[in-house]
């Protein structure tokens, strides 16, 4: 599956296809942190993703919103790298049910969970499925 990296929603499509993905974000102590997490986007690639209000990966992300995030389906791998944030308001809710869409009966919009959104800086695209395998970055600004 061949996906430009400077195309926004085909990565979008990509990441909305897989529905999940590894977020890795800086602990209190500069470690990075990993979690598996139930993943979608926005056509224009906001991702979105929720998480218990008391989960590391959201104190983390109040604290230093810098993460970077894995998505794979098949043969191909996209790298994800950008600043996140908690959801509030408005956004919460639109984005909540962006995320309840893609997965039916999520509890996002529960009390006790978050929505946190990701605005993606830089892409990577690794497809496995060409010989010699494709390597494409894109810096979106």
């Amino acid at each position: 599956m061949t996906i430009d990296a400077s195309d926004r929603a085909a990565v979008a499509h990509f990441v909305r296809v897989c529905g999940s993905g590894v977020v890795a974000s800086i602990g209190a102590d500069g470690a990075p942190q990993a979690a598996y997490v139930g993943l979608t986007a926005t056509d224009e690639g906001v991702l979105v993703f929720d998480a218990t209000s008391d989960s590391r990966k959201v104190g983390n992300i109040r604290e230093r919103p810098r993460v970077a995030l894995a998505v794979t389906g098949a043969d191909t791998s996209v790298q994800l790298e950008g600043r996140a944030h908690v959801a509030r308001d408005e956004e919460r809710w639109r984005l909540g049910e962006v995320y309840s869409e893609r997965f039916p009966g999520s509890r996002a919009l529960d009390v006790g969970f978050e929505v946190v959104v990701v605005d993606v800086h830089w892409v990577r695209v690794y497809d496995a499925g060409e010989h010699p395998p494709r390597v494409v970055e894109a810096i979106w600004e």
